[in-house]
């Protein structure tokens, strides 16, 4: 082979090389998209996103409005992943709307707590007092168990999480359990006695669990936020990095700087 055919050679190479290097980098580098409500959860994904970068993995954070579409979105494959939701939040969406969706590491906790504009402490509510609670199944669970801690009302034995205002066994103030979206809980209490409001919806409403609620659940409750992915996905590399950048010092340091005890790390 004379030296022009070897010059032929080697630019047909160098062509190939330039043409498939660009398609081999766009794989490696497209980022994992991560869906999550606004407020801390996106806040602290933006931290992860950092971290997680320093290991090779990129992170795009997508924001939401409301409870019902991440899960949605990861199951047709418009996301990667999410985390905003507890675990018993995610169980009932995997149970009810059939998701192959899977729990893959647990995130933080925001304890759930009762806030008031109108009275300083629970022994004010007057009989037939309006009470915001969730409406979604979980959630809306959760808010009846902590009236019911509080010694509000009692629930039918064995509800477990998934209390109704159907399961209202003793109700001594005739209180009126008023079942409204989460994240619109903040701005309906002018409208409220008191709400059972999501830590993550008070957070973003500037409202302090610790400070602003009259009431406030049990830190070593059952309802830990978690990581969700597809189940065909949850072996893959990137779900263990993801993880990985989660849980690390870094993230956890961010955590209880920025939240105190309005957030709580879970891992």
């Amino acid at each position: 082979m004379n030296r022009r055919q070897l010059a032929q050679l080697f630019a047909g190479l160098a062509m190939v090389a330039s043409l498939s290097a660009p398609v081999i980098a766009s794989a490696q580098d497209k980022p994992i998209k991560i869906g999550a409500t606004g407020g801390p959860h996106a806040e602290i994904l933006e931290v992860v996103k950092k971290v997680a970068a320093k290991d090779g993995l990129a992170i795009k954070v997508v924001e939401f409005s409301d409870y019902v579409q991440p899960n949605a979105a990861l199951a047709a494959g418009d996301l990667d992943a999410n985390s905003y939701q507890h675990l018993p939040y995610l169980e009932a969406q995997i149970k009810d709307r059939g998701y192959k969706l899977v729990n893959v590491g647990y995130t933080i906790t925001f304890p759930m707590g009762v806030y008031s504009k109108k009275v300083k402490s629970l022994k004010d509510l007057k009989n037939g007092a309006r009470i915001g609670i969730p409406n979604d199944p979980t959630n809306g669970g959760r808010a009846l168990l902590l009236l019911q801690a509080q010694g509000l009302l009692k629930l039918k034995a064995d509800t477990g999480l998934k209390a109704t205002p159907l399961d209202i066994a003793d109700n001594p103030k005739k209180l009126k359990i008023v079942e409204i979206d989460a994240a619109q809980l903040p701005r309906s209490l002018d409208d409220l006695d008191a709400a059972a409001i999501n830590g993550n919806y008070a957070e973003s409403a500037g409202l302090d669990p610790t400070k602003d609620g009259i009431a406030i659940e049990a830190a070593n409750g059952p309802y830990a936020n978690v990581i969700a992915v597809r189940i065909a996905d949850k072996d893959k590399p990137w779900v263990a990095k993801l993880v990985k950048a989660y849980h690390s010092p870094e993230v956890k340091e961010f955590v209880v700087t920025r939240y105190k005890s309005s957030v709580i790390p879970a891992w």
